[in-house]
């Protein structure tokens, strides 16, 4: 199933928030489901990024510019040899939402309750937004 996600582009522009479509597998009903094939989906593109890695890369003047706005010019290489592990990151995924480390919004409403039903359609935006600390300790 294709579902759209709002992307934060990490340079610092206007308009770098866009809706990206992403493949994930079958059609979750709960927020959970939507967690897991999420970040399914981020392990499978990483895994097989780091499988094709190329040997020369280069980059344009645009790619450059991009980059140059969020301070940092690399190759988007995985220098690691190390693959990411499936059921670590689901793990990892459902715990960080149960703390609280990020929320999910199904169009402009906030999921909240890991197992609640959701209905998703191909007009759906999610948006995941990691929370920051400021000051203090989380506890």
């Amino acid at each position: 199933m294709k579902i759209n996600v709002n992307l934060k582009s990490v340079a610092k522009r206007k308009h770098s928030v866009k809706p990206v479509e992403y493949e994930i597998e079958g059609r979750p009903s709960t927020v959970r489901e939507l967690i897991l094939a999420v970040t399914a989906a981020g392990v499978k593109e990483y895994n097989e990024r780091m499988d094709n890695s190329e040997l020369l890369r280069y980059l344009t003047k645009e790619e450059m510019d991009d980059k140059a706005q969020s301070g940092k010019i690399g190759f988007g290489v995985n220098y690691g040899s190390k693959k990411a592990d499936l059921l670590e990151a689901q793990e990892n995924s459902i715990q960080c939402f149960e703390d609280g480390i990020y929320r999910i919004f199904l169009d402009s409403e906030q999921l909240e309750d890991i197992d609640k039903k959701i209905l998703i359609t191909e007009q759906s935006l999610f948006t995941f937004v990691r929370l920051t600390m400021l000051a203090g300790r989380m506890w």
